[in-house]
């Protein structure tokens, strides 16, 4: 009967699998070459479960006279090898990092079900054209997705879904009879499998929520309970007849031997078990700025256009391609992934403002409803700030956005008002106040339009021409030299230092430089490049309109409020967390070397150059090179740097900053300074420095590095301390 039925020796391709009226059962396949369905029966009765081995045992015996399927026989009496397919067909499957369904999301694949593993590829199944992979060993779930009457962009309509250790893979059939043979035959091979989960998700994730309960956590437990032998698309399937108990404690087959092909010398085969996929990695994002690209290898961006990831070249540039296939190199700041509950891609969210600069800003705009949203002091957490006018004057209020607890977690400013996503929390009071002082009509951020810096004016360019600088007037003379407001080819505001000669250790400079010029924060001074095949040699970095630190609040003495105050510190610690994130020592930290823009942002500057200054001030009377007012012990005595010793020069800003730029010990050299700091003497604290405030700059003193605080730390306690009303200008 079977070799009369299969008288060819190729793959079968397509298997569908039907029990007949009559006690057969029927394997179909189209024949490779002329299209034909070729059918294969096996005898059976209604009541019986075909297994995978039953079928393949059945192939093999036929295959000792004439081979019926393209694989390799391991031995007699249905002894099979791991490698050999159990199911080959051409499915469709959803991209996994992809949010929003739509054509883009889908690819064609050729599915390759073996003993081991579950394996795509493109084009057709070998080694070279693989795409991905999963151990069978790993999955914990395999069942058909309920579509709950949504409409399935796909060309085939038929979904199943195979949940392994690290997420979720969905494909898609032309047939229900093929779905359901999949995801059956993949029941078989994962039934001793120790993580099979008690509960599943029987709908989709999509854009950001699971459509089945609502919850938006990815890794949220199942609503529905798993039934590994069950099949929720027809009746349970009855018991295996004749099943030995024993055969479930037989150790699965070893994996085989690997043969070895000349063809594969030079291909690496990096599977690890989980969906390895090059194409996995692509995202869709949207624009938050205009971007005029300013080399040809560039891509020019617009406001709200959306643009498809092609590569994530390094931490500061992507390559990308527009809607009209065209593709160039764009800066990651400038854009945000679209996914829903994403808030970067909304007007109202401003990240990088605390409570204070949002009181500035809002009372700046002077709107009934003005809003925004920012993050609180707890990380993973926000909140509303309002402003709103009565008959007694202006009122701000911050509402914290609440979350519910239990699944599925929903979010509200008043308990009666609950949403699952907090845009559309926002949306429903623009049109509601619902307990608030206003409705939330009008969204402020800070400097709305205004572009960040990129990490240098284009993907891989620090050398810059001098060529294209032009030379306004000067700002200021420095450590390094005469420093001079200019413009890039006559569009970019730049600051342009000259280094004058014998200013600085050149050469290990601009090695250094191309380090620093990676390094890209909302409160750091960008370096865009370097000009180094003259002399003098320019740097080239970000215009900051309001200058240095020090002079900002020197002039402005009498006119902050310890708010205001703090709210600067706030910046400079910020800056100082990404560096030391980064592993960069600043090793010269002090007030005059941050500089204010005209939105009121205080950045950090010139970080990591004191290694390279000549000059007096920098030197103690050993010899060694520090600013000596801002150095801590380990300094003075080791000359060891670190980014606790920048942590100490952190508490002497502060102090600077809450003195409004007085010199600290100021009648004391700088021998006598080390003598005193060595002895356990702290700079007294400021007037406008809160008791708690100290305390900050008091941990940033302890003589022993260890134990003072990280960056990071002092950012969550500056945060905190704002959010306290005693900060608040309301």
């Amino acid at each position: 009967m079977f070799h009369s039925m299969c008288p060819f020796g190729h793959v079968v391709y397509n298997i569908y699998l039907v029990l007949t009226t009559v006690g057969y059962f029927l394997i179909t396949a189209p024949h490779p070459s002329s299209g034909r369905s070729v059918c294969l029966s096996l005898p059976g009765s209604a009541g019986d479960n075909v297994t995978v081995s039953k079928i393949r045992s059945s192939y093999i015996h036929s295959r000792q006279e004439k081979s019926v399927l393209d694989g390799r026989v391991e031995g007699v009496g249905g002894a099979e090898m791991s490698a050999d397919p159990l199911l080959e067909e051409t499915l469709m499957k959803r991209s996994q990092q992809k949010r929003l369904t739509s054509p883009l999301n889908y690819k064609e694949r050729v599915f390759v079900l073996t003993k081991t593993k579950l394996t795509y590829y493109e084009f057709r199944a070998e080694k070279k054209f693989k795409k991905g992979s999963i151990d069978l060993q790993k999955v914990r779930c395999v069942e058909i997705v309920k579509n709950g009457g949504g409409v399935v962009t796909c060309q085939n309509k038929y979904p199943f879904q195979v949940v392994y250790d690290s997420g979720t893979l969905y494909v898609f059939a032309p047939t229900s009879e093929s779905r359901n043979i999949w995801v059956q035959i993949i029941k078989e091979e994962i039934k001793e499998n120790s993580v099979i989960v008690a509960k599943f998700h029987p709908q989709f994730w999509l854009e950001g929520v699971w459509l089945c309960c609502r919850q938006t956590e990815k890794l949220a437990p199942g609503c529905e309970k798993y039934n590994l032998f069950g099949d929720i698309s027809r009746k349970p399937l009855p018991p295996i007849p004749g099943k030995d108990s024993t055969e479930k404690c037989r150790r699965p087959l070893p994996p085989p031997p690997p043969v070895h092909d000349p063809d594969d010398d030079d291909d690496n085969d990096d599977d690890t078990g989980g969906v390895e996929e090059e194409e996995e990695q692509q995202e869709v994002v949207i624009a938050l700025y205009d971007f005029n690209g300013p080399e040809p290898h560039d891509l020019t961006l617009t406001k709200g256009g959306e643009y498809l990831i092609l590569e994530k070249c390094d931490i500061n540039w992507y390559k990308a391609r527009n809607q009209y296939g065209e593709e160039g190199y764009i800066p990651i700041n400038y854009v945000t992934e679209k996914k829903l509950g994403n808030l970067a891609q909304y007007a109202w969210y401003s990240k990088h403002v605390n409570r204070v600069k949002a009181e500035e800003l809002l009372r700046r705009e002077d709107k009934e409803g003005g809003f925004m949203v920012r993050d609180s002091s707890n990380p993973g957490t926000y909140t509303v700030s309002l402003y709103a006018k009565s008959a007694g004057g202006a009122v701000i209020r911050h509402y914290h956005i609440r979350e519910t607890e239990g699944c599925p977690r929903q979010f509200y400013l008043t308990e009666k008002h609950l949403f699952t996503l907090i845009p559309d929390l926002i949306e429903y009071h623009n049109h509601n106040a619902a307990g608030l002082v206003a409705r939330l009509r009008y969204p402020v951020g800070q400097k709305d339009g205004l572009a960040p810096s990129t990490a240098g004016f284009s993907y891989e360019k620090w050398e810059i021409n001098p060529v294209e600088l032009t030379f306004m007037k000067e700002l200021g003379c420095g450590q390094f030299g005469v420093v001079r407001l200019g413009k890039w080819r006559a569009q970019h505001k730049v600051a342009i230092k000259a280094i004058r000669e014998g200013a600085m250790y050149e050469e290990d400079f601009i090695e250094e430089a191309k380090v620093m010029m990676r390094l890209s924060h909302p409160k750091l001074v960008q370096l865009y490049g370097v000009c180094t095949h003259q002399k003098p040699i320019y740097i080239v970095s970000e215009f900051m309109e309001l200058g240095c630190l020090l002079n900002h609040i020197r002039q402005r003495r009498n006119t902050f409020s310890p708010g205001s105050l703090l709210s600067i510190c706030q910046d400079v610690s910020e800056g100082m967390e990404h560096l030391e994130a980064n592993g960069f020592i600043h090793r010269d930290l002090a007030a005059r070397n941050c500089l204010v823009n005209d939105a009121l942002v205080v950045k950090v500057s010139d970080f990591g150059m004191a290694r390279y200054v000549l000059d007096d001030q920098y030197t103690s009377s050993s010899g060694s090179k520090f600013p000596v007012k801002w150095s801590p012990p380990e300094v003075f005595n080791f000359c060891k740097y670190s980014s606790k010793s920048d942590v100490w020069s952190f508490g002497v800003l502060m102090w600077e900053v809450f003195t409004e730029g007085k010199m600290p010990f100021e009648h004391n050299p700088n021998h006598e300074v080390v003598m005193r700091v060595s002895q356990g003497h702290r700079l007294y604290r400021p007037r406008m420095a809160t008791p708690n405030i100290y305390d900050i700059m008091q941990l940033c003193w302890h003589e022993r590095a260890e134990e003072r605080p990280s960056f990071s730390q002092i950012s969550i306690l500056i945060s905190a301390a704002l959010e306290e009303d005693s900060f608040s200008s309301a």
